[in-house]
């Protein structure tokens, strides 16, 4: 039983942690794509 609570926590710290990493990223790339596009027009 407990590895299998375990395993369910563990995968939500993994989420949770992807998560704080790639929101921000996917934000920032963005705006960089943003700022970019505007040396081209």
């Amino acid at each position: 039983m407990s590895n299998a609570t375990q395993d369910g926590s563990t995968k939500l710290k993994l989420f949770l942690a992807w998560g704080f990493v790639g929101i921000p990223l996917v934000w920032g790339v963005l705006q960089t794509l943003t700022n970019a596009m505007k040396l081209f027009q």
